[in-house]
């Protein structure tokens, strides 16, 4: 198909990298995501060098991409002290790129912080020292992925203004992408579907597509700008599968990994999400 993206969904790694790279591929995936360790917890993991060559060889064997999401806990906006330091976020971000970069993952997904608390310029410049730490360690092609947030924690990191600046302000942009999920920014309000255009023009004039590695789709279980972040179904949400689509074949969507992270299908899988996506470009290529 031709202009047709990555379509994928989030999958287990019991089993392994490699298995759950073979699972994506079985449900008819071209594109997975995956949690590097424990998604409850920051405990550093060992890197499985076989396991991992094993997911990035069948990976390039099949023509397949893969990103990783960092653990629920992870938060750059953390400061200097307490359990959840940034020194232990530093930690646990360096371990989650090292398996990914094994894995031959094009990025890891973080959110963007959250304040709890914390001043917002305080906010800011720990999630800007947190990235600085990381990624001056940091020289695989694997990248650090921003996700938008829904604004169920808090204001901060629902626009595309605040992601695009903290880049700017870190010492490697260069090494930091982003990941759109359209159900965070349905539920923070900064797209409505209705005049998904002004999104896109947005997007344009911040500079913000040129670095946009990834997507995670998802209906909303709520409507619009309620800060809700819990998904639907593709299609039976209050985006709905028109809206959805229109944006995905947007040009600044329709060549990135994306990735499903909906409730999985009453087989196990993704195949019929999966199936129904990738049908809205075979629709577009018809003669």
């Amino acid at each position: 198909m031709k202009n047709s993206p990555k379509i994928g969904a989030h999958v287990s790694i019991r089993g392994g990298y490699g298995r759950a790279a073979r699972f994506a591929w079985e449900s008819g995936a071209a594109c997975f995501q995956y949690f590097p360790k424990n998604p409850r917890s920051l405990k550093l993991k060992p890197v499985d060098r076989r396991d991992a060559e094993d997911c990035a060889a069948f990976c390039r064997e099949k023509g397949i991409v893969s990103i990783a999401h960092t653990p629920y806990p992870t938060n750059m906006a953390a400061g200097t002290n307490g359990a959840a330091s940034r020194e232990i976020m530093v930690a646990s971000l360096l371990n989650d790129l090292e398996i990914a970069e094994a894995c031959g993952s094009l990025g890891i997904v973080v959110h963007f912080g959250h304040f709890a608390g914390i001043e917002p310029l305080q906010g800011y410049q720990n999630i800007i020292q947190c990235m600085n730490d990381t990624l001056v360690a940091w020289n695989g092609r694997t990248k650090l992925l921003i996700e938008n947030q829904a604004g169920n924690h808090g204001n901060e990191g629902m626009t595309l203004e605040e992601l695009v600046k903290v880049r700017e302000l870190s010492r490697f942009p260069e090494k930091i992408g982003f990941c759109f999920d359209t159900c965070h920014a349905f539920a923070s309000g900064i797209w409505n579907p209705q005049h998904t255009e002004e999104l896109l023009e947005r997007g344009a004039a911040l500079n913000y597509w040129p670095h946009l590695v990834a997507v995670h789709l998802n209906d909303s279980l709520y409507p619009y700008g309620l800060r809700r972040d819990r998904h639907a179904p593709i299609g039976q949400g209050h985006i709905g599968a028109e809206n959805l689509r229109k944006l995905l074949t947007s040009e600044p969507f329709r060549h990135q990994a994306v990735a499903l992270e909906t409730e999985k299908g009453p087989d196990g899988t993704h195949r019929q999400e999966i199936a129904a996506v990738l049908d809205w470009y075979e629709a577009e290529d018809r003669p």
